[in-house]
């Protein structure tokens, strides 16, 4: 199992290149799988918003007919590299686990590249990451003081990472009430 853990979490300047690594490896998917395995296939994270700072590491959610249908996709998924990682989907001592995710990370060059979040179609998880993206699109002052939130939030984690740490234990969770503010301005937009 590859793991990134004991890294400094780096956020960098939008590179416009994001979208066409997304586009390549949304392409490199679909033929291992089949254009039949996924209802549609989404760039999501902050590398799918023009301008935001971002960690270099494109999230892809695929989303499926059901959940069932991700376990035949697990060994064309590692023949371009993906591994399945189900630990995630279970409680641990640092959370409740998504139980109602599929999650794999892709390396290349020995770094992390892609993170990829199988859900079901229009499920709620579906619905709220692509909320929090579209409105993040459309809100540039909410995109830049999430930015803004995000690099102080790993100049933080980055002052206490040891090689033992796990790798995003507490940047993920000191980034919640910004994301949580956030999302409260875009489901009321987009209940208009």
């Amino acid at each position: 199992m590859t793991s990134r853990t004991g890294k400094p979490i780096i956020i960098t300047d939008y590179e416009p290149v994001w979208p066409q690594r997304f586009a390549r490896e949304r392409i490199e998917i679909l033929r291992v799988c089949g254009a039949g395995a996924f209802v549609r296939i989404e760039h999501l994270g902050s590398t799918a918003v023009p301008g935001l700072a971002a960690k270099a590491i494109i999230d892809i959610m695929p989303g499926l007919r059901s959940l069932d249908d991700a376990a035949p996709l697990i060994a064309p998924l590692a023949s371009i590299g993906y591994e399945y990682v189900p630990e995630y989907e279970r409680p641990s001592e640092s959370d409740e686990g998504m139980p109602l995710r599929r999650y794999f990370r892709k390396d290349v060059n020995g770094e992390r590249a892609f993170h990829m979040h199988m859900v079901e179609a229009f499920s709620e998880i579906w619905v709220t990451q692509l909320i929090f993206r579209d409105f993040l699109r459309i809100s540039p002052e909410d995109a830049a003081e999430y930015a803004r939130v995000k690099r102080r939030v790993a100049g933080e984690y980055n002052l206490t990472v040891t090689p033992r740490s796990n790798s995003n234990l507490g940047y993920t969770d000191k980034k919640s009430d910004c994301i949580n503010t956030i999302m409260a301005k875009a489901r009321a937009h987009f209940a208009r």
